[in-house]
């Protein structure tokens, strides 16, 4: 959850309680609580404190003040704690969103479904996938992102005395003015711990000066436009090495999550699997049938539907969809 969704939902619980509530106004709430999980959390959270703002001794204390104003005055309307709680709420969002940023300046992250584009002030954007989390610092010299985990884009804005570097366990990806994804799954499943994909321009994987990591290529590479550079482990008898390896991917399949959509291509169905838990908190398993996991997936789906994605594989497969423990598990029929 971002300050800036904590601060929007301050403000629908402020509206939702005023006096100008609608039907639209409703229809559009509902069309951005749904946007992602953090949006739902964020709404839940403020409609806590919303609740506590009148038990608050403050708030006591502030009753008890207006109560004894009011009564040297002529009887109207009666003071009522909706038009008092929307400030009080706003003032705790905003202090909120500002103690965040000074406790860690330029630190940004995305809920497990959400997407975020940020324009940073040298004129580069960055697009941050599901559950990202990366750190900003920019100075006279250098332009740094470390990316803490998950999956961002750059679009680097050219400033040749700068040099845009992206540092992830333990590699930097250097650039200047140019275009490129950076993805960090570090977990035992997965065969793509880091990956650097160039959309344009060029770009220079190294191992980060000093050390400092274990996922970097033995030496420098470059990589030309359409080039994907992939690091995973290895293990072996007596430690995990790093293999590194370049293809050429078909980049709208690869950059597909930009448009909030997954592409596979004869993709190996557990693969397709973890992928699409990526974006959902609705988790999807395979059963314990023999074979299920060679089963293949082609096709381009929805980002976070993870119940249309197991209807569609169902389909496809002659398998069914059980709810169990809130997880949706694939199976066979029959």
């Amino acid at each position: 959850m971002t300050p800036e969704i904590a601060a929007e939902a301050a403000v629908w619980i402020t509206v939702l309680h005023g006096p100008d509530r609608n039907r639209a106004m409703e229809d559009s709430f509902r069309e951005w609580q749904q946007r992602s999980p953090a949006h739902r959390e964020a709404f839940e959270k403020t409609t806590d404190v919303w609740e506590a703002i009148p038990r608050s001794e403050g708030a006591r204390k502030f009753m008890l003040e207006k109560e004894l104003r009011e009564a040297d005055r002529p009887r109207g309307r009666s003071f009522s704690w909706r038009w008092v709680a929307p400030v009080c709420l706003l003032v705790l969002a905003a202090s909120g969103a500002m103690l965040v940023q000074l406790r860690e300046q330029g630190v940004y992250a995305t809920a497990v479904g959400e997407s975020r584009s940020i324009l940073l002030d040298d004129g580069s954007r960055m697009l941050m996938n599901t559950d990202t989390h990366l750190r900003v610092d920019f100075d006279a010299k250098r332009r740094t992102v470390e990316v803490r985990g998950g999956e961002a884009f750059f679009e680097v804005a050219k400033d040749p005395a700068r040099p845009f570097v992206v540092r992830v366990a333990g590699s930097e990806v250097i650039a200047v003015g140019t275009a490129f994804s950076v993805r960090f799954l570090d977990a035992p499943k997965r065969d793509d711990a880091l990956v650097v994909t160039l959309v344009e321009g060029q770009v220079n994987v190294r191992p980060t000066v000093g050390g400092g990591g274990t996922l970097a290529p033995k030496e420098a590479v470059m990589l030309k436009p359409g080039d994907r550079l992939t690091l995973d482990y290895r293990p072996s008898t007596t430690t995990h090495a790093v293999e590194s390896r370049v293809d050429r991917p078909n980049l709208e399949r690869a950059m597909a999550w930009r448009r909030n959509e997954i592409s596979f291509q004869a993709t190996p169905l557990a693969t397709a699997v973890d992928e699409i838990n990526r974006y959902s908190r609705t988790q999807i398993t395979l059963s314990k049938d023999m074979g299920l996991e060679q089963l293949d997936v082609s096709g381009v789906f929805k980002t976070g539907d993870s119940v249309a994605f197991a209807n569609a594989v169902a389909m496809l497969h002659g398998l069914k969809v059980r709810e169990v423990d809130g997880r949706l598990e694939l199976q066979k029929s029959g």
